[in-house]
């Protein structure tokens, strides 16, 4: 038997998982982001075997430390920037993440905030509940179509071929993407052209989504002079990371009409929102939801556990970072 620590509460399924197989698994009592003193000071209540971390867990040397024995810390996320991989290898501890499962889970959130701004969804809704609707008017609320316009992906990895094949197939979107190296299947797929630069997309799409992880080359990927070369009526979608748009121009942007609209599901300082952001119409914000689904969280879970079961057992984990990353 081995002792498993985990960070925050999850769906049950991924604890049921591992304790049907034998294991001790201690859940921390306090349902919100442990500090890095809390953490440390748990994880030294028992010698831990394995790990089971959130994104929002700040993973480094220090917490490593105080569990001298764990093999495994498995991420419970796609993303893993919140953990200092190097650390990890040079101590010989594995570090696994949940990718794939999430994977249309995402995408349909990135559209839904794409609809949602375009659609003056939320804006409507607050003006009904207000009691202001007093009968249809012509120009009531008017929003803008997605069929037929110009997507652009920035970061076509798995979810942005995802919302690129949404785009494309359900709403007639001419589709444009930007990555480090080209991608032959989202140009098989569904017509996608590649461009050479973030700043062709930005200059071309009517929608752009963001799809990119959260590196030192794609922090403030999208920047006040990036920002500027968008249309005036194209609106921008976030749902990977919030510092990969600088929010502080961003707000600018929105503010002074450079930009038409913009969806967030991350913020550059999560939870807290860049001042101005809350107060403008022209923004559709979700507390970092998009993959927050029953389903897709309950399926991530059970990730995370079978790559800590597969770790302890002596195997390699399935969904170990660096393997295919």
């Amino acid at each position: 038997m081995s002792n498993i620590f985990v960070t925050r509460k999850i769906p049950e399924t991924g604890i049921e998982k591992l304790k049907q197989v034998g294991h001790s698994v201690d859940v921390s009592e306090k349902d919100y982001v442990l500090t890095k003193e809390e953490l440390v000071t748990a994880l030294k209540q028992k010698e831990y075997d394995a790990v089971l971390c959130l994104l929002t867990d700040k993973v480094d040397g220090d917490i490593f430390d105080a569990a001298p024995k764990a093999k495994i810390f498995a991420n419970y996320a796609v993303g893993f920037n919140n953990v200092d991989v190097d650390e990890a290898k040079k101590r010989g501890i594995i570090i696994s993440n949940t990718p794939e499962v999430l994977t249309n889970t995402v995408a349909e959130h990135a559209f839904a905030l794409m609809l949602a701004i375009a659609h003056r969804i939320p804006e409507a809704d607050r003006f009904v509940r207000a009691g202001k609707y007093i009968g249809w008017a012509p120009e009531l609320l008017l929003g803008n179509d997605l069929s037929g316009k110009t997507l652009g992906v920035l970061g076509a990895g798995r979810i942005g071929t995802r919302v690129a094949y949404h785009g494309a197939k359900s709403f007639d979107m001419k589709v444009l993407y930007y990555d480090i190296k080209r991608n032959e299947h989202i140009e098989k797929e569904v017509n996608a052209e590649f461009r050479e630069s973030v700043e062709d997309v930005l200059k071309e799409a009517d929608f752009i989504t963001v799809h990119v992880p959260l590196l030192d080359s794609t922090r403030h990927l999208v920047n006040k002079e990036r920002l500027e070369l968008m249309k005036p009526t194209a609106y921008i979608v976030n749902s990977s990371r919030g510092p990969v748009i600088d929010e502080v121009a961003l707000v600018e942007a929105l503010k002074n009409k450079t930009i038409k609209g913009a969806a967030l599901d991350v913020f550059e300082n999560e939870p807290k929102l860049t001042d101005g952001l809350a107060e403008l119409d022209n923004v559709v914000l979700t507390p970092h939801i998009a993959s927050a689904t029953e389903e897709t969280r309950g399926k991530m879970a059970e990730l995370a556990a079978e790559n800590i079961i597969a770790v302890l057992e002596g195997k390699e984990a399935p969904n170990k970072v660096g393997s295919r990353h």
